[in-house]
């Protein structure tokens, strides 16, 4: 969330970053809203010090043993419901100016490319050249007898899978040598709840923004679209030492999206279900060094790509790419043989103080100042996109799929044989 007092004392430059978004926002509105806001304080506190002074004259009358006079009484009534008036006036006021201010998008930082067009960063690794026409994933993973979408579909619906056979060990050994690679790069192992509330989705801004993407369950509970939620909102309403930063999580969970805006895309395979499992990365850092965090993150996240021997490319993102609530996003995109092409496999992104403010967590500076901290995250990395990779990079002429060798010690085999 910005600050508002931000967006009124530069309103031309946020007006600008909304424009390079390609989004619209009446900040006219959300300014006047705020200026109603403190007319309204001001009467309310005028009119509780003038009722404070009438009632210290009951206390009087009360000294001498007097009844106050029906008039003074009546004023003080009058008083008590004009200020309940202008509460009700206050708090549906307040609720415009959030309800609007939760769906101001952060600013871009400077270095990011305005429009559309994103920017190639490096490629590392070159694609296999192949001495047959390589499969995509969900035909490797059907013919192992490893995948199967059939009767994940019979029991869900479209865009789930049922894992079989070394197809399970393989996910498990996924996950687990991203867990311990990144807590090897002192990150902080942690697992938090699938189902989170509704201050809770506001907090990382998922809501109100992606309302519509998420599942929501019974009480008021949201099935989580990705760690990131959970984990952020640990520090929430927290104040942290300026000495313990930065704080590094690393967290493996089932994430959840309903995917309502991207039917027709990804229908097939292991790349847009509504169910996925991903490890992510999570930091809590001080302003001053969040940009090299950033990059550092972003080096966290290559690395498992480097060591499972995938060739990747990494982008920087531009403003109409970059997501609601981030400053600076990279992604990670790995190389699918199948189709020829490179998919996102990782986004690594500064949040700044965005989601901190939404989220009240500040640290505590050596001069005993309070200040709102920067957070970051990543995807370290998609555990299905993942599995989906080796498939198509690891797959060999008679059907079967080598394992990449960081992860036999974990699979216990170094080969997926086709059965028949």
């Amino acid at each position: 969330m910005l600050d508002i007092k931000f967006i009124r004392e530069n309103l031309k430059k946020v007006k600008q970053a909304m424009l390079n978004r390609n989004i619209s926002i009446d900040l006219e509105k959300l300014l006047n809203l705020d200026d109603k806001r403190k007319i309204l304080i001001t009467k309310i506190e005028q009119l509780r010090s003038k009722r404070n002074t009438e009632s210290k004259k009951i206390g009087k009358y009360k000294i001498t043993g007097k009844k106050p006079s029906q008039e003074l009484l009546s004023e003080i009534n009058k008083l008590r419901n004009k200020i309940q008036k202008y509460q009700k006036q206050f708090l549906e006021i307040k609720n415009q100016t959030d309800n609007l201010l939760l769906r101001v998008p952060n600013i871009p930082d400077e270095n990011v490319p305005i429009g559309k067009n994103n920017k190639i960063i490096k490629f590392i690794g070159k694609p296999k050249k192949f001495s047959f026409h390589p499969k995509q994933h969900w035909e490797i993973g059907e013919q192992l007898d490893i995948l199967d979408f059939i009767v994940a579909s019979k029991i869900s619906g479209s865009r789930f899978v049922i894992l079989k056979n070394e197809g399970c060990a393989l996910e498990r050994a996924i996950i687990n040598f991203f867990l311990d690679t990144h807590k090897a790069k002192g990150y902080k192992e942690i697992m938090t709840p699938y189902l989170v509330n509704q201050t809770s989705m506001i907090g990382t801004g998922q809501f109100p923004e992606f309302e519509e993407e998420v599942f929501k369950c019974s009480n008021e509970l949201y099935l989580i679209p990705t760690a990131e939620v959970s984990v952020t909102n640990i520090y929430r309403d927290v104040v942290l030492e300026e000495s313990i930063l930065p704080e590094k999580y690393v967290s493996y969970s089932a994430c959840f999206r309903r995917e309502s805006g991207t039917y027709g895309k990804d229908t097939r395979g292991l790349i847009r279900n509504h169910q996925f499992n991903k490890v992510e990365l999570v930091k809590f850092v001080k302003p001053e060094t969040s940009n090299e965090e950033l990059e550092s993150l972003v080096n966290d996240a290559e690395n498992i790509l480097k060591l499972l021997n995938l060739p990747y490319r990494v982008m920087l993102l531009s403003t109409e790419d970059i997501s609601f609530t981030s400053s600076k996003t990279y992604d990670l995109e790995v190389w699918f043989a199948g189709n020829a092409t490179y998919r996102e496999i990782s986004s690594c992104s500064n949040f700044k103080d965005f989601q901190a403010r939404r989220m009240n967590i500040k640290i505590k500076l050596q001069n005993k100042k309070k200040e709102f901290l920067h957070t970051l995250n990543a995807s370290g990395v998609a555990v299905g996109r993942t599995f989906a990779a080796i498939l198509e990079n690891y797959q060999q002429k008679d059907g079967s799929v080598l394992i990449p060798e960081v992860l036999r010690k974990y699979t216990g085999f170094d080969i997926i044989s086709p059965k028949f």
